[in-house]
């Protein structure tokens, strides 16, 4: 057993919050997580490595015939969810900063997903700054006056509280044990778990997540065991933590009935996190060239691999009586009457596929869409909660149908290349100041999509393509293009911020992670050594 003496925190944020919320009874919470449970995380990552040689290599993915009892069972369900949860038409998401926190919860959102993962960047002061904003909005003790004196405070009556912890793949550096970082997700669950379940059953919600960037269902297995004995630690009965996942990745779609079969007593429903998915398939097949895929405009919701993801997540969920969540809707409001009208028609089109596919809700990203959201939801439920009685027995999705790339239309174009190249750069230059959702072009954009941008960008150049006028993606193209963007970039970016250098990093940062031939998993890992 360790000790606490063995548990150092090296929070640069103020000693205020670290007494708050560090005390020593939530140390050795932290402290009984990681010991339990931080080999086996460790033992998971390994596993999607093999996985990756195996897609590398030219294996398919396929449904496991290891787990074809579990989805060929009938008689399995969820457990009984919670009143609370059974209405979840619209859902807002953002970071877990003060003013946010008050918006999103004060919003006319059912749910509000506070993230401390793709919308965060999570430098110690964010992440427990998070967790105390956090806590004061459980307890209706929360206020925020900004620098023109305008004040915001809690209504009374407010959405849902269900918090994203960080993915399994990252570590809080700034607190370790025996000198090894602990697991950011066991960090930012513990954290919040200690501190707020209690209070959030006496005020009549719960302890309610969302999970990121499952790949398979073991990890599935990793956060049930991490629940039931975090509930047993505070007397909680078992079930008591509800989750949503975020089928956010290739091979979770090709387990989603296992996934909800291993959290079946915690499952409140699954998400199609698309921008995280698009991310993990070109991820998974980079080596591929047949699964090379084209501009990121064209990889829409109604491209045959996704509209087959998209379809089997609502029949699985509905299935076992849990509830199906669609997407982000990524689009903000603009000060242009003409583009808020073009974005608000867009958003209506992709919701009301989602509402007619079965979904019980969906996200946005702002509280301008909230709106025109409920409209097409309740347009298709009629009075009613959610549609989970909608079956689609009829639908067959096969294995091939999840991985139908050569389907989808569309080209590289070196505007799409620009494209990729100038959200990366904007992006990781907000994400090392410590800003992780962006608005760029009247997109809300975070971790997710520019994972897309610089994958894309990566299997591109290692693949050699061209575009129709016979020019070839290499190095003196790419340097070209990087140049002529940064320039642009640059002339968007305030004086203060460019005094940063920033940018500068975010060039070196972006240009070693498209030419470097090993693929790095995820951005945010390079970048994070330099929060």
């Amino acid at each position: 057993m360790e000790t606490l003496s063995a548990i150092k925190p090296k929070a640069r944020n103020t000693q205020e919050l670290k007494h708050a919320l560090l005390t020593d009874e939530a140390k050795n919470f932290l402290l009984e997580l990681h010991e339990r449970f931080d080999e086996r995380r460790r033992a998971l990552l390994e596993a999607r490595k093999s996985q990756q040689r195996a897609f590398s290599a030219g294996e398919q993915p396929d449904f496991l015939r290891e787990t074809a009892h579990i989805r060929s069972d009938k008689n399995w369900q969820v457990a009984e969810l919670p009143e609370i949860l059974l209405d979840r038409r619209v859902e807002i998401t953002g970071p877990v900063d003060r003013k946010m926190i008050i918006n999103a919860l004060n919003s006319k959102a059912k749910v509000f997903m506070a993230d401390f993962e793709d919308a965060s960047s999570p430098t110690i002061e964010n992440m427990l700054d998070g967790q105390q904003n956090l806590f004061d909005a459980i307890r209706h003790q929360v206020d925020f006056t900004n620098e023109q004196g305008k004040s915001y405070t809690l209504n009374e009556q407010t959405a849902t509280l269900k918090v994203r912890p960080r993915g399994l793949h990252l570590v809080e550096k700034h607190f370790e044990i025996n000198e090894r970082p602990i697991a950011a997700s066991l960090f930012d669950f513990g954290l919040y778990f200690f501190h707020n379940a209690h209070e959030l059953l006496r005020r009549g919600a719960g302890p309610y997540f969302y999970l990121p960037k499952l790949e398979h269902y073991k990890e599935a297995e990793w956060w049930n065991d991490v629940f039931e004995y975090a509930q047993e630690a505070l007397g909680l009965q078992s079930g008591t933590i509800k989750a949503t996942v975020l089928v956010e990745t290739i091979t979770a779609a090709y387990q989603m009935e296992e996934i909800v079969y291993s959290l079946r007593k915690h499952m409140a429903g699954l998400n199609a996190g698309r921008w995280d998915y698009l991310f993990s398939v070109i991820k998974q097949f980079r080596d591929r060239p047949e699964y090379i895929l084209p501009d990121r405009v064209n990889l829409t919701m109604t491209v045959p691999f996704m509209k087959a993801y998209a379809n089997l997540l609502v029949q699985v969920c509905h299935k076992r009586g849990a509830m199906a969540i669609g997407g982000m809707s990524a689009f903000i409001p603009s000060k242009d009457e003409e583009t808020n009208k073009d974005a608000l028609q867009k958003v209506r089109k992709d919701k009301t596929i989602e509402a007619t596919a079965g979904y019980d809700g969906s996200w946005v990203a702002h509280p301008g869409l909230i709106d025109t959201v409920y409209e097409v939801f309740d347009d298709v439920l009629q009075g009613r909660k959610n549609q989970r009685e909608e079956k689609r027995e009829t639908l067959c999705v096969e294995a091939k149908d999840l991985c139908s790339f050569d389907d989808t239309f569309g080209v590289i174009t070196e505007k799409g290349v620009r494209m990729n190249i100038n959200v990366s750069l904007l992006y990781i230059e907000a994400w090392l100041q410590g800003q992780g959702a962006v608005a760029l072009y009247n997109l809300m954009e975070d971790a997710a999509t520019a994972e897309i941008s610089r994958a894309q960008l990566w299997q591109w150049y290692h693949n050699h393509i061209s575009f129709k006028n016979g020019k070839i993606f290499n190095r003196a193209l790419f340097k070209r293009l990087v140049a002529e963007e940064l320039e642009k970039v640059k002339a968007m970016l305030p004086q203060e911020r460019l005094d940063t250098a920033k940018i500068d990093l975010a060039v070196i940062l972006l240009e070693e992670l498209v030419m470097d031939s090993d693929f790095e998993e995820f951005l945010t890992l390079k970048a994070y050594p330099f929060l």
